[in-house]
C-alpha cells in the first residue's frame, strides 16, 4: 500500500537532486524525469513541492501521465485535508498567465458582427494571455517563412466566368476518405485551453456543428477521448510525434485504437528540432529568474521513409498523413508507400525553418514536376489563410482540403466554441461566394483555368526534377 503524505513533507522534496509533484491526488517522484521534460525543467522545478494539478490541466490531458512517468514513480497519495485546502486555494500570479484574461475586462462586440478572421485575430490578441500570444503567433527567426504564408495568395488571380446558374453551391467533399461539409480543416494547434477553459473540445463543438474534420494535437491540453466525446458529428485524425522514448509513442497509439472516431493519423515531420521562435524563447526567459535552462526536445530526429512507415505500420492499421511535405520531391516519395494515403503541404506555420516555402509554391512545383501526385494521394495543405478566396484558390491548385490552426485558437479566445464556430462560418461563406462569382458549384469543379498564377512562375524552382534519384533511392528498398 503506498504511504500518505502531507504537504510539507512532500514541499521538502523540490530540488533537482529530489524533486517530488501532487497531481490529482498523488504524489509522484519526478526526479528522473526533470530533465527529460519536453517543456523544459525549469517549469517543473517551480511547481516542485506543490501541488500541480491546477498548472498541469491547463496544458496537459490526465492521460499523459501514463505516457511519460512509470507506475513506480507513484509513490503515493496526499492527505485528503490539503488537496482540499489546496483546491480552494487562490490562483496566483503566475496561474493568471496560463490562459486568457478575465474577459469580464474586456468589451468584446458580438461574434455575429465578427466580420473577417483578421478582425477576429485582432480581438484575441486583447484576450490572450501574454504567455499565449508568445506560444501562438511566434515564428521562427526573422518569420520571413509566416508571413509569405499569408502574402502569396495576394499574388493568384482569380478568373470569375459568367453565365453559370451557381443558386447551388456545395462545399462538400472527402478528406481521406472522409466525407464532411467543408473543405476546411481545423489543424493540429496545441493546448488550446491556454485560449480558452474548452480548450480542444470547444473546437470539436465547432466542427461538429459544421460536420468538419479536426486534427487533434498530439500536444494538446485535454485527452483524445475527451475531445472527440465533444464533437460528435465531426470527423477527427489524431497527429502523431515520434518520441525519442519510442516505448511511450507506442502506448500512445496503443490508446488510439481504441478510439473508433479517430480515422487516420497524421506523421509529423517537420520539426524534428524546434525552430527559433524568438518571442516564445523570450518570455520562457522571463519567467525564470536569470534565465530558462535550455529546453529538452523529445522529438525523434532519426526518422527515415522505410525504416518509420515499416513501424508504424506495426502500430496502427489507420490510413497515414503525412504533414510536413515541403517539396515536390518529399510528395512524389509519399506515393510510393501504399499505406500513405495523404499529405499535408505545410511548414509548421513558420514555426520550423524560416525561409522555407509557402504551401502554395510547392503545390505549383508538384504540378510542374509530378503531377500525378494528386491522383494518388490527397493532397491537404496549412498555412496562412485567412479568406475563402485563399481556399478556392488552393483548391484549383489540386488541394483537396485548407486547414486553419491560429484562426481557429483565436476564435476559441474571443468566444469557446462559438467563436470557433464563427471563424468556420465566415470561411464556409467567402468559399461559397467566390465559388459562386467563379461559375463553380462543387469544390471539384475548382481548378488550374479558375486562377492566374504568372506573378509566381519567378519563383518555382528551377533545377531538374530530382524523380529519378527518389526513385533509385527508395525503390530499391521497397
Amino acid at each position: 500500500m503506498n504511504p500518505i503524505w502531507t504537504l510539507a513533507e512532500v514541499s521538502r522534496h523540490k530540488t533537482e537532486q529530489s524533486c517530488w509533484m501532487v497531481l490529482h491526488g498523488k504524489v509522484y517522484d519526478i526526479t528522473s524525469f526533470v530533465p527529460k521534460h519536453p517543456g523544459g525543467r525549469s517549469i517543473l522545478l517551480k511547481n516542485a513541492g506543490k501541488d500541480a494539478s491546477a498548472a498541469f490541466d491547463s496544458v496537459h490531458p490526465v492521460e499523459i501521465l501514463e505516457e511519460y512517468l512509470a507506475p513506480d514513480q507513484v509513490i503515493g497519495t496526499i492527505e485528503s485535508d490539503h488537496a482540499a485546502e489546496d483546491s480552494k486555494a487562490p490562483k496566483s500570479k503566475d496561474d493568471s498567465q496560463l490562459g486568457s484574461k478575465e474577459l469580464s475586462s474586456i468589451t468584446l462586440p458580438p461574434l455575429a458582427s465578427m466580420l473577417s478572421v483578421a478582425e477576429i485575430e485582432s480581438y484575441a490578441m486583447k484576450c490572450l494571455s501574454p504567455k499565449a500570444i508568445s506560444y501562438y503567433a511566434s515564428a521562427s527567426d526573422d518569420q520571413i517563412t509566416k508571413e509569405a504564408n499569408g502574402k502569396i495568395y495576394r499574388s493568384i488571380l482569380l478568373r470569375p466566368r459568367v453565365f453559370v446558374d451557381c443558386t447551388e453551391c456545395s462545399l462538400e467533399t472527402s478528406l481521406v476518405g472522409n466525407k464532411v461539409n467543408l473543405p476546411i480543416y481545423v489543424s493540429p494547434a496545441a493546448v488550446a485551453r491556454l485560449a480558452h477553459p474548452s480548450g480542444e473540445a470547444g473546437i470539436a463543438g465547432a466542427c461538429s456543428r459544421s460536420h468538419a474534420l479536426q486534427i487533434i494535437s498530439k500536444n494538446a491540453s485535454l485527452s483524445p477521448r475527451a475531445t472527440v466525446s465533444a464533437g460528435p458529428d465531426a470527423v477527427f485524425a489524431w497527429q502523431l510525434y515520434v518520441l525519442k522514448d519510442r516505448a511511450a509513442t507506442e502506448r500512445t497509439l496503443a490508446q488510439i485504437r481504441e478510439i473508433p472516431q479517430i480515422k487516420f493519423i497524421v506523421l509529423t515531420l517537420d520539426a524534428p528540432f524546434p525552430g527559433k521562435r524568438e518571442a516564445d524563447e523570450r518570455f520562457k526567459m522571463a519567467e525564470v529568474a536569470g534565465g530558462a535552462p535550455p529546453q529538452a526536445w523529445g522529438t525523434e530526429s532519426g526518422l527515415t521513409w522505410r525504416k518509420t512507415l515499416k513501424w508504424l505500420g506495426r502500430h496502427t492499421r489507420l490510413p497515414i498523413v503525412l504533414k510536413g511535405i515541403q517539396t515536390h520531391e518529399d510528395a512524389y516519395a509519399a506515393t510510393l508507400f501504399p499505406a500513405v494515403k495523404g499529405i499535408i503541404i505545410s511548414n509548421h506555420g513558420g514555426r520550423a525553418l524560416d525561409t522555407a516555402p509557402p504551401p502554395v509554391q510547392v503545390l505549383l512545383e508538384i504540378r510542374k514536376f509530378c503531377p500525378q501526385v494528386f491522383d494518388t494521394v490527397d493532397v491537404l495543405v496549412d498555412g496562412g489563410v485567412k479568406r475563402g478566396t485563399d481556399v478556392v484558390k488552393a483548391l484549383a491548385l489540386g488541394a483537396k482540403g485548407v486547414g486553419i490552426g491560429r484562426a481557429a485558437l483565436y476564435g476559441l479566445s474571443v468566444g469557446g466554441e462559438e467563436g470557433v464556430e464563427r471563424v468556420l462560418k465566415i470561411l464556409a461563406d467567402e468559399t461559397r461566394t467566390a465559388m459562386r462569382l467563379l461559375g463553380v458549384r462543387n469544390v471539384s469543379e475548382l481548378n488550374p483555368r479558375h486562377i492566374n498564377t504568372s506573378a509566381l512562375t519567378s519563383g518555382l524552382f528551377g533545377g531538374p526534377s530530382g524523380l529519378e534519384d527518389v526513385d533509385r533511392i527508395l525503390q530499391s528498398k521497397l
